[in-house]
């Protein structure tokens, strides 16, 4: 995958991804929500940006998806990992909120979980070598 293409690295979940192209991913992740912030200020858009940030942000969370799969496939692990690493925080933080210290435990494990998902994805060497999804990316 050394000369990938966007539609592939973009919009497909088989295969690997190494670690380049997945913070590649990520950078045209932000520059495409910049983008639409800037435009909705610049374009004083009030609450038709919601119909244009979801319009943009859907497709961009699909992908996110499609790209964060290959990854965990380069770690020669299911994709099935990202409900761990986006969904439990997400739930954990939300029934958190009115339980005092056993909340404020739920909230950090939610954030464990997080930066364990940000290092699994983005600064973790895929497996060396085939694995189970395909050959390795870094492979001449």
């Amino acid at each position: 995958m050394n000369n990938i293409d966007f539609k592939t690295l973009l919009f497909t979940y088989q295969g690997r991804l190494n670690r380049a192209p997945y913070w590649t991913a990520i950078a045209i992740y932000v520059v495409a929500m910049l983008i639409v912030a800037a435009l909705a200020f610049l374009l004083a858009l009030g609450s038709a940006f919601f119909v244009v940030l979801l319009v943009v942000y859907i497709p961009l969370m699909v992908s996110g998806v499609m790209v964060g799969i290959k990854r965990l496939h380069d770690r020669d692990r299911s994709g099935w990992w990202l409900a761990l690493f986006y969904l439990l925080p997400l739930a954990l933080n939300a029934i958190s909120h009115g339980m005092g210290s056993f909340g404020f435990i739920l909230s950090l494990v939610g954030l464990a979980v997080s930066i364990w998902g940000i290092v699994e994805l983005g600064f973790l060497r895929g497996t060396i070598g085939t694995n189970r999804y395909g050959p390795d990316p870094l492979a001449a």
